[in-house]
């Protein structure tokens, strides 16, 4: 195994995305209130800079808010309903930053996949604002988390930040040469749809030594059958205890 770390095999997507609006503070307390032991969460940044948990590069569906992240400071955010979008019950849930998110975390003792999520233009200052955070300020009651991303050129970044992170390559679909992009990057883990998840593509990526981690799988037969398959943990809307 690349990592020592003990990777979960049910991990909360977004939180509990099926449960809470996903990427809040709300959403985290009630996949550990599940039982789940790790969450997984996207951080972006917003124009002045500031570490924000947030999927899409715009505020509109996830907010009461319009318009491009990336062009917004954190002033005209923060207060953003980030809730109501879900169900009322959450009306008035804020948009967490990733400081508040990492505190909250080691209160609740809750390991992470931080995925690296940056709006376009920003793969490396995003990657490097996030690795000084995460060296700076995880919880020493945590286990090390996964950094994972779409974006080579991040992991690339953060890693050069922070050599100790564990660094996870998240893909759609792999590409033919997928083990020279993992060594590039440093990878210890690999990310893959479910979908395209394969007996064969399985004893591949496991025969270098890498541990399989899938999303976003929300049926419990289709997680069992994957896990008989080879793969170390899935991603879910839906956390349940294991």
């Amino acid at each position: 195994m690349l990592t020592t770390t003990k990777i979960p095999r049910v991990i909360g997507h977004r939180g509990a995305k099926g449960f809470a609006p996903e990427n809040t503070i709300t959403s985290f307390r009630k996949a550990k209130e599940i039982g789940a032991n790790w969450v997984e969460f996207d951080v972006k940044e917003t124009e002045d800079g500031v570490l924000i948990i947030m999927h899409d590069d715009d505020l509109d569906r996830t907010t009461n808010g319009s318009g491009k992240l990336i062009s917004k400071k954190w002033e005209a955010i923060k207060n953003l309903d980030a809730g109501s979008w879900f169900s009322s019950e959450f009306k008035n849930e804020k948009i967490p930053t990733f400081d508040q998110t990492i505190s909250v975390l080691g209160q609740l003792n809750l390991g992470a996949n931080v995925e690296i999520k940056p709006c376009p233009s920003r793969e490396t200052r995003t990657a490097i604002a996030i690795a000084n955070e995460i060296k700076n300020k995880w919880p020493k009651n945590l286990p090390k988390p996964i950094v994972s991303s779409f974006s080579m050129e991040s992991l690339l970044a953060a890693k050069k930040i922070e050599p100790n992170l564990i660094i996870g390559a998240l893909f759609e679909k792999l590409p033919p040469d997928w083990k020279k992009i993992a060594k590039e990057v440093k990878a210890q883990t690999i990310h893959l749809d479910h979908e395209i998840v394969t007996k064969e593509l399985i004893m591949e990526i496991q025969g270098e030594g890498y541990p399989i981690l899938t999303y976003t799988v929300n049926d419990q037969t289709r997680a069992n059958y994957l896990f008989e398959l080879g793969v170390s943990a899935v991603f879910t809307d839906y956390p349940w205890k294991e």
